[in-house]
């Protein structure tokens, strides 16, 4: 098996808003503001290359499928499909995966779905041989979001996974689709039943810990329905990946796609080795 990383669209989004509580005098040191205090955002997809012989694709991103002005609201940088163009540098275009796996359905994570936006074409997806696998949990929240996040999620999406006969909802450690090969975990405070795969060695932190300066406990998003929780959840989750020496990898970090936890004589919890991409990494 090979793991790739995979640049999708990026953003730039209010660093205040990225970075909760922590004041920006803190936050500023890690990543620089612009005049808007707008921040860089990656959307970084991982790929596993012949997994048990499939493609299987963890997460999307972003993608290119909001309109003009909606673009520019969310910060969208790049007009055209750019996890499209990942994929064949790895190779592969979207009809060749097998299996895409989604943490969860907010649009920066689940976008890159959806073909780019063109006028007066209704959305549609991609990706048509793959099997879509989906947080059971998380799928009802899609369904029925709280106002609080219901602008997260794209309205005609759950609609077009449900007809493509290709959606299987998980619930437990392990998907049907993908076996023992792939082990999923929860969590609850960033959106309910976010999850969490893990994979040769590695896992997809998603929006638990979107990049590296949120591996720090204190440190959570304006996003995140539960800080209290999240950081709890943070805890738990990094103690277990220390112990059993699982790398972390960051869907959002834009200079970081991968790098191991580490823990300092106070208890702090951190990251080294960082690297920037991955691609082809051998793995068992």
């Amino acid at each position: 098996m090979q793991l790739w990383s995979l640049t999708g669209n990026s953003q730039q989004l209010d660093g205040g808003a990225m970075f909760g509580n922590a004041p920006k005098a803190l936050w500023s040191r890690w990543i620089a503001p612009d005049a808007q205090n707008r921040i860089p955002l990656a959307c970084r997809c991982l790929l596993a290359k012949d997994l048990d012989g499939r493609n299987v694709l963890f997460e999307t991103g972003i993608g290119a499928f909001f309109e003009p002005a909606l673009r520019e609201r969310y910060g969208v940088m790049e007009e055209r499909h750019v996890l499209l163009d990942s994929l064949a540098q790895a190779g592969l275009s979207h009809q060749d995966i097998d299996v895409v796996v989604l943490s969860h359905l907010h649009f920066d994570h689940a976008g890159g779905l959806l073909a780019a936006w063109e006028e007066g074409e209704p959305p549609s997806l991609l990706f048509p041989k793959a099997t879509y696998v989906v947080g059971a949990e998380h799928w009802r929240r899609a369904q029925q979001p709280h106002p609080r996040d219901r602008a997260s999620f794209i309205p005609e999406l759950q609609a077009l996974l449900e007809d493509s006969g290709r959606l299987e909802l998980v619930e437990g450690e392990h998907s049907a689709t993908l076996g023992a090969s792939v082990r999923f975990s929860y969590s609850d405070g960033h959106t309910p039943g976010l999850m969490l795969a893990e994979v040769g060695g590695v896992v997809f932190c998603a929006d638990l810990i979107p990049g590296r300066f949120w591996v720090h406990l204190p440190i959570t998003m304006g996003y995140d329905r539960y800080p209290e929780e999240i950081i709890d959840e943070k805890r738990a989750f990094l103690e277990d990946k220390l112990a059993r020496g699982i790398e972390l990898f960051f869907t959002h970090d834009h200079d970081c796609a991968i790098a191991r936890v580490v823990r300092d004589e106070r208890g702090r919890y951190g990251t080294a080795d960082e690297r920037r991409e991955l691609a082809g990494l051998v793995r068992a």
